[in-house]
């Protein structure tokens, strides 16, 4: 293996819908476990839904049909770790494709690492923030609210899925559900917290840069018509 270190190609994809998001963190992974492709961090917003992780039961969406359908709110099973929780406009949705073999095969280092990601950004807009402490659900904090979620995905040490910080996100949303898995959490975003609302596609760029500096990646931005494009290895 080089001692160069990896390039991870990203890209701001707008509003993605979220079995499309899904289909190509899989042919991208595909991709990496069978050398035809490199590393890629997708950075996205989603339509309304509500994504249930391995753990959680249909019961944990509490809103009736009616209320889903109104919304225009989908229910969506995946595969990542964790509960239940919304995605939705206003909010950046990030799932890195990365290979952590081998020197960096440890699930709770990758999680970690994540969670400090998303406090550096939180702080470079002006929102203490901190990551969860032993004990406590998964996610990044602010003043007991939770403003950033984690859901990982690991397949031969090859990750999927990722992370969601609430931007400008209507947080009404989530009254729709027992949010992550806990009855009465409270939610915050950047906008709630500072009354900033800044750009999604600006929030993603200085979310990528963080994620290479704690990484030891060297990011690469490219144009969202070329995230499935060959990448060589």
């Amino acid at each position: 293996m080089s001692a160069e270190r990896r390039v991870v190609r990203w890209a701001y994809l707008g509003r993605v819908p979220y079995a499309e998001a899904s289909a190509l963190q899989e042919r991208l992974r595909d991709a990496v476990r069978t050398g035809e492709g490199g590393e890629h961090l997708l950075l996205l917003e989603h339509p309304h839904v509500y994504t249930l992780g391995r753990n959680a039961k249909r019961s944990v969406v509490v809103a009736a049909e009616a209320w889903l359908a109104e919304r225009g709110l989908e229910v969506a099973e995946c595969d990542r770790g964790g509960q239940v929780t919304y995605h939705g406009p206003g909010q950046l949705v990030g799932y890195p494709i990365l290979n952590l073999d081998p020197d960096r095969r440890d699930v709770r280092r990758y999680v970690a690492d994540l969670m400090e990601v998303l406090v550096r950004l939180l702080a470079d807009y002006g929102v203490a923030a901190r990551a969860a402490r032993p004990g406590e659900p998964i996610g990044v904090w602010s003043g007991g609210r939770k403003v950033a979620s984690l859901g990982v995905h690991l397949k031969r040490w090859i990750t999927t899925h990722g992370f969601a910080v609430n931007v400008s996100t209507d947080l009404a949303f989530f009254e729709g559900i027992v949010a992550c898995g806990l009855a009465g959490v409270e939610l915050a975003s950047i906008e709630s917290l500072t009354g900033r609302r800044p750009s999604l596609a600006e929030v993603a760029a200085v979310c990528a840069g963080h994620l290479g500096r704690v990484f030891g990646r060297e990011m690469a931005e490219i144009a969202a018509a070329d995230i499935a494009a060959p990448a060589e290895v």
